[in-house]
């Protein structure tokens, strides 16, 4: 039994892993019309995205090959943006929500908890819709304004699961504790609660931030001119063709993706050594 296991968690990584090893090694590839066909090793992709050089290329290649390296960089810069502030608002308010539906007791408490859960369920497409039309009904410009508003919506839901978790494991002894003491309320907050709050406030501002830097789908029908995200630039491209600059811009977003989760991990097991 154990080798059979072990043989099909090997194929299981294999099968997960391998597509992206691929984008990878391609990411490299000097062809700049067909990048399943190995040419040789290259980072001009890489280089142009970051503008520092340009491949030289006949004009035929140039037509099938060139992108506007500014748009592309624009709409990362977009993504960092929503990212950043949709993480920050998601993280405060989904905290804040979680805290104040474990601890205190009013109500329409279960209909309130509830109903944060709802965007998380909803299909995405059908999210998207329904904010384009609100947005269009009460005549708000398409823009990162709209972006950010959208994704804060489902994005609040996720950190508030998660930290909602963290509270359900926390011991309300402590905090009952520092009152007996005589903490205040802010006092006990800051010094007992959000310590141990912390790991699920970390772990849900990344899971927010992964989301965001990810979303297609809500974000296609929400996105102004000029305000596209880098996932909508992407699949703008695609849809003229795979471009070698495509499997850069993927190597990329693979390795931040590794290093926050490594980050995460560091995190979690220095807290541990901590304790």
């Amino acid at each position: 039994m154990k080798h059979p296991l072990a043989a099909f968690s090997f194929l299981f990584f294999v099968f997960l892993y391998a597509p992206l090893l691929v984008i990878v090694g391609y990411s490299f590839n000097s062809n700049p019309v067909n990048m399943l066909v190995w040419e040789g090793f290259t980072l001009d992709w890489y280089k142009g995205l970051f503008g520092i050089g340009e491949r030289q290329l006949d004009p035929n290649q140039r037509a099938i090959y060139l992108e506007s390296t500014p748009q592309l960089l624009t709409a990362l810069r977009n993504s960092l943006i929503v990212a950043a502030v949709t993480t920050a608002f998601s993280s405060v308010v989904g905290t804040a929500t979680a805290l104040a539906v474990s601890r205190y007791r009013f109500r329409g408490r279960g209909v309130y908890a509830g109903g944060m859960m709802l965007p998380m369920m909803m299909p995405d497409i059908v999210l998207g819709i329904g904010l384009l039309i609100f947005f269009t009904t009460i005549g708000m410009k398409l823009s990162l304004l709209t972006i950010i508003i959208g994704q804060c919506t489902f994005l609040t839901s996720y950190v508030f699961i998660v930290v909602q978790a963290r509270l359900a494991g926390l011991d309300p002894a402590l905090e009952e504790a520092s009152a007996d003491l005589g903490a205040d309320e802010w006092t006990t907050f800051r010094k007992i609660t959000l310590p141990q709050l912390a790991p699920g406030i970390l772990g849900g501002a990344m899971l927010a931030f992964i989301i965001s830097m990810d979303d297609l789908v809500i974000t296609y029908f929400i996105a102004g001119t000029g305000s596209q995200t880098l996932p909508v630039f992407i699949f703008g491209m695609i849809r003229r063709g795979v471009k070698p600059e495509i499997n850069a811009i993927a190597t990329l977003i693979i390795l931040a993706s590794v290093l926050i989760a490594a980050l995460g991990l560091w995190l979690r097991a220095r807290g541990e050594t901590r304790k």
